[in-house]
Order: structure tokens, then sequence, then C-alpha cells
């Protein structure tokens, strides 16, 4: 049986993101939807498929709904990071600084849910590119 995050545990996740990966002195941890967060946490729980298209679908929906004022793709990385772990699975992308690129495609609809299937499973997706 899947586990999933509770709302309270990604603003929780926020919070950490903006002061383990500080990048302005501007972030602010500051919900600007919580209704947003629930709607993401309710559409994972009925979606058809495995553990990994349900790691896509957070990273992808908390990148592109914004429901935070500061640190939506760092946030979102980390409950990606975090639904893995709960669910006993493994997250093979290397810590490596392109991957912010990589975070820039997802808000940008640039990779497809395969690829970014493939990235979280094997570690290896194509360079984003405007």
């Amino acid at each position: 049986m899947m586990k999933f995050l509770s709302v309270e545990k990604i603003i929780e996740l926020n919070l950490l993101a903006l002061n383990l990966i500080a990048v302005k002195k501007a972030d602010q941890a500051k919900v600007l939807s919580k209704s947003k967060i629930a709607e993401i946490v309710e559409s994972c729980k009925t979606l058809n498929g495995d553990v990994y298209d349900h790691a896509v679908f957070l990273l992808k929906q908390i990148v592109q709904k914004h429901a935070f004022a500061s640190g939506n793709r760092r946030t979102a990385f980390l409950v990606m990071k975090y639904f893995l772990v709960l669910n006993k699975q493994k997250l093979r992308i290397s810590d490596n600084p392109e991957n912010a690129r990589v975070m820039q495609g997802i808000r940008e609809n640039y990779y497809s849910d395969n690829e970014l299937k493939e990235w979280i499973k094997n570690g290896k997706i194509r360079n984003f590119q405007r």
C-alpha cells in the first residue's frame, strides 16, 4: 500500500527547503494556497500508476501550481524524495548543480512524464534548452 504525504508535511518541507538551500535573501516561508496543496495531495492519491508515476506527479504539480511564495522547485524536489523514501524506493538523481536547470525545465513543461520518470529512476535526462 502506497503512503502519501499530508498537506502539513509538504508545508514543513517548504520551510526545510528554504532553510537548507538558501537562494535569495527575499525567500519567504509563506503558503500562497493551502487549497492547491490539498488538491495536489488528493489528486495524487487517486492517480493510477506505480510509485514513480506518483513521484513525477508530485514533482510537476508542486513546481507548476506555485502554492508557496518561495522555494517551489526546491520544495517539489524534497517532497518527491521524501515520498520515494516513505515508499521504500530509491532516488537515483546525482547531486549535481545541473539539476537546477532540469527543475527550470519542469517549471516550463519542457519534459514529458516518461522523461521525468526515467530521471527519477535512473538519473538520466536530456539537457534543458530554451
